[in-house]
């Protein structure tokens, strides 16, 4: 079995082949069968697993199994106590209302890589982030539940599933995981261990 942790880079498709010639994962992971966990956005960035574990990607994937994904979200404004509340809550979307997420207002990510191309900067109008962590898994998800609440999301960065970090790597650059790393996502996702 392989586990492979990938920092997907901005505007790069969750799959390994596109008719239109986008960049795929096939341009960053040179490894044959494995599939994505879940979707990542083509303009969202970060933490994506690969594996050929079919069990271990459906439980870290499906929202029942409620394994929880933490996002780091730059949005267009200020952050309002209102707005972290209604976050908290559960908000409407197009399609329904979101499960409550965690959500806190935080500094700029530390280390965090610059985004090519940059995110456009508006003087007249503030810029924040907020630290989300969701178990719901809708899709575009978290930049509905920001629009919602009147922070529209300028970048989006995963930066954890479950307890597993994107730590140290820059985009397009990979690791396979640890024994101990998959038998924690095993744990935590109710998934059988493998011997």
């Amino acid at each position: 079995m392989r586990y492979i942790l990938l920092n997907k880079p901005y505007e790069v498709l969750t799959q390994f082949t596109d008719e239109h010639g986008r960049a795929t994962l096939k341009d960053f992971v040179p490894v044959p069968d494995v599939y994505p966990v879940g979707r990542l956005d083509f303009d969202s960035e970060g933490l994506l697993l690969l594996t050929d574990d079919k069990q271990l990607q459906h439980r870290l994937s499906d929202p029942k199994f409620k394994v929880p994904k933490t996002y780091w979200a730059q949005v267009e404004g200020t952050v309002t106590d209102e707005a972290l509340q209604q976050l908290r809550r559960g908000v409407p979307i197009k399609e329904g209302l979101t499960a409550p997420g965690e959500a806190v207002e935080m500094p700029e990510p530390a280390g965090l890589w610059a985004r090519n191309p940059p995110i456009r900067y508006r003087a007249s109008i503030p810029a924040s982030w907020l630290e989300i962590r969701i178990s719901q898994g809708m899709n575009r998800q978290v930049r509905k539940m920001c629009a919602a609440v009147g922070l529209p999301c300028l970048r989006l960065v995963r930066a954890a599933i479950g307890p597993l970090e994107l730590v140290g790597l820059q985009p397009g650059k990979w690791r396979e995981l640890t024994a101990a790393e998959v038998d924690l996502l095993r744990k935590i996702s109710g998934a059988a261990r493998r011997f």
